[in-house]
């Protein structure tokens, strides 16, 4: 037999290989598929190629039950988990939750008449839908609803069951009228509503024992509609969590807090938006108060070279990471501290189940970038966790707390606990190693942005995006803890950085402002631009009345800068009235230098009205301020002047209306019923608008 020499050898092996991967398309050295590299390239999570048709997808996991939600900040989103998770526990329904911008609604008409369909609805501004939700509420008010059998039939939704409930805020006008309108769609067009549309009211402060209230009725009610039978409730996790031994936490595959996996390369790259954050340089950064005790920062980002854009009244949202302290704190209590960058997969046991975020990742990433530890607890979570406590005593207390209220509001709400906060309250510091990681994905929100009325005007920076922030705290007394503003803190941090501080920690919060990777480096912060409909009138010869007491003057300091920008330009500018209040002149009256410019600038078309309430011997507001102002208001309301008011809603925005109403009323010489119609007509037009926050 020949002998082969080396080329003979050489040319039989690339044959072989050659051979074998044609037979096999290159499946034992093929680099393995990121299964983020789509679904999470910008953010988009889990869209990439499914199905916008809910029936068929409802059919294909064998589901009878679906949850839409629609949700601005993350709480309604929670509340349709946790309704999927007791539906499917107590009632054996077969669950699923649905983002509603993620399906078409045509086919509803033919929703079977065995099957369920929830609405979980937040509403959002004044009266509008989420952003996720815009389509769908467009959709169903419409004026000639087209279903996709095209029938003549009044009544196309005549086999859908629907459950609803509504998140909202009472201090607004149009309260809880995202659930309200929604249902009367659904119920002209035939649908048949199980049990009461729910409403929480968080401007009460009542949202979770509304919840709470409104779904064990529901519960009975559909149970009754579906004959469903009731058993024990078990804890049956929802995603399983696989920790990965092979891997490193310094491996380039694995997320340390990225939001995608363009982040995660380093090749970020737009649209930036709610999915997908711009790492923004922060340009200049000041402390606005002249007061040791409290902080309120200016800050400039920079969003040149990120086809980022705004518009004057728009707001920023600036993307949080929780402080150290609190990870630290969350990590040693359930018993993590030597496994915190243990490499971890995340993977829903259901193929309807959405993984909030990306994975491989690590307990300290999904901790400290993915989830709200800092947030107060709810009782029904209380509740859950009983069955994991260290002991039977434990166990007993935590059941008490999680089923009666008001002892509940008493030594848990009332004390503003975080979650890891009152573990160790709770066990006096014995770790809680039986919780399952999986429940804290579930029943804590994602960390959310954190939204700020932008404090610049468009006109005159394009570039730069103006915030103007109190450093938030809330000390309640007979409370243990100190609540601190987790989104405040991490900017207070990073200003005290910019300005020199080799180790920024403001509160001994101990904020990673390098972000993962340190990608962060350099003074940089997480944003994208969220558009508003807070906006100047078009004709700036129009009169604009402004109430901004405190931060509320933000979104005025853009507005007057503009019109200053609009004179200097030679156009003819109507009057233009700001009322601001803060405590006192002397501490925290806000960019008073900036108002003397202005005035300069637009001579008597500008008017600055201030009240500092803690100057004098009588606390002054701004509301005072405006009833001093009456016969000039109600003048310039009669020339078609726009009123805007930009703070607090549970006090102050609220009186604000509550005055102008009865200024109009005076004024005029009608009725005070009729001077609250008129502002609710002004509102209805657009002519009265608000930025409040609760």
């Amino acid at each position: 037999m020949a002998q082969l020499d080396t080329l003979d050898i050489v040319v039989l092996v690339a044959l072989l290989l050659g051979t074998l991967a044609y037979f096999t398309k290159g499946t034992y050295w093929a680099v393995q598929k990121d299964p983020y590299a789509s679904s999470f390239a910008n953010g988009h999570a889990g869209k990439a190629g499914k199905s916008r048709n809910i029936l068929e997808r409802m059919d294909e996991q064998g589901k009878n039950c679906v949850i839409f939600y629609g949700s601005q900040t993350g709480t309604a989103e929670d509340y349709a988990s946790r309704l999927a998770k007791e539906g499917s526990s107590r009632f054996g329904l077969k669950t699923m939750t649905a983002d509603l911008e993620e399906y078409d609604y045509e086919n509803l008409d033919q929703f079977p008449e065995d099957k369920v369909a929830f609405f979980v609805l937040a509403t959002y501004g004044e009266g509008e839908p989420t952003d996720n939700a815009v389509e769908f509420y467009e959709f169903m008010g419409g004026e000639d609803v087209s279903f996709s059998e095209k029938s003549s039939d009044e009544k196309p939704l005549a086999n859908l069951k629907y459950v609803a409930f509504g998140l909202g805020n009472n201090t607004y006008e149009h309260y809880n009228s995202m659930v309200r309108n929604v249902t009367k769609y659904l119920d002209k067009l035939g649908g048949t509503r199980i049990g009461e549309a729910g409403e929480g009211d968080d401007g009460a402060g009542t949202m979770e024992e509304d919840f709470l209230g409104w779904k064990e009725p529901m519960w009975a009610a559909l149970a009754s509609a579906m004959d469903l039978e009731e058993r024990e409730a078990v804890y049956e996790p929802v995603f399983e969590i696989t920790e990965k031994p092979d891997m490193n936490a310094d491996d380039d595959t694995v997320y340390l807090g990225e939001p995608n996996k363009n982040h995660l390369e380093g090749t970020s790259k737009g649209p930036y938006n709610a999915h997908n954050p711009y790492i923004a340089p922060i340009a200049e950064s000041k402390e606005l108060f002249n007061d040791k005790n409290r902080n309120c920062l200016h800050m400039e980002i920079d969003v040149s070279g990120s086809n980022l854009s705004y518009t004057t009244g728009d707001h920023i949202a600036v993307w949080p990471t929780n402080s150290g302290k609190e990870v630290d704190r969350f990590i040693n209590i359930i018993g993590l501290t030597e496994r915190r960058h243990t490499v971890i997969a995340v993977k829903g046991l259901d193929a309807t189940a959405k993984v909030p975020f990306p994975s491989p990742t690590t307990y300290d990433a999904v901790v400290r970038y993915q989830l709200e530890i800092g947030a107060g607890l709810s009782r029904q979570f209380v509740a859950q966790l009983a069955q994991f406590a260290p002991n039977d005593e434990i166990k007993a207390e935590l059941t008490k707390a999680g089923t009666d209220a008001d002892y509940f509001r008493e030594n848990v709400y009332n004390k503003n606990y975080n979650i890891a906060q009152f573990l160790e309250s709770m066990s006096s510091g014995e770790k809680w190693e039986k919780i399952p990681f999986s429940i804290f994905i579930e029943a804590l929100h994602k960390l959310q942005p954190r939204y700020y009325s932008i404090s610049s005007s468009s006109m005159v920076q394009k570039n730069k995006i103006s915030i103007t922030a109190v450093v938030g705290t809330l000390d309640t007394p007979g409370a243990p803890n100190i609540v601190k503003g987790v989104t405040t803190n991490y900017l207070l941090a990073l200003k005290q950085k910019q300005h020199g501080d080799p180790h920024p920690d403001p509160h001994g919060l101990d904020y990673a402002i390098t972000g993962p990777r340190n990608k962060y480096d350099g003074i940089h912060v997480p944003v994208h631009v969220r558009h508003s409909n807070f906006k100047l009138p078009s004709d700036p010869a129009r009169p604009v009345i402004m109430v901004g007491p405190g931060t509320g003057v933000a979104p005025f300091r853009g507005f007057v800068a503009e019109r200053a920008e609009q004179a200097k330009n030679g156009e003819n500018i109507g009057k233009t009235i700001l009322f601001f209040g803060c405590r006192n002149k002397s501490e925290d009256f806000l960019y008073e230098d900036e108002w003397k410019q202005h005035k300069e600038d637009l001579g008597d078309n500008f008017e600055l009205i201030t009240a500092f309430s803690r100057d004098g011997p009588n606390k002054v507001y701004v509301q005072h301020r405006l009833k001093e102002h009456a016969a000039e208001i109600n003048q310039l309301l009669e020339k078609k002047a726009y009123f805007y008011v930009c703070g607090d809603a549970s006090n102050m925005a609220r009186e604000v209306s509550e005055v102008l109403s009865s200024i109009v009323s005076e004024q005029r010489g009608v009725p005070k019923q009729k001077g609250e119609e008129i502002v609710k007509g002004m509102r209805a037009s657009n002519q009265y608008q608000e930025d409040v926050w609760s």
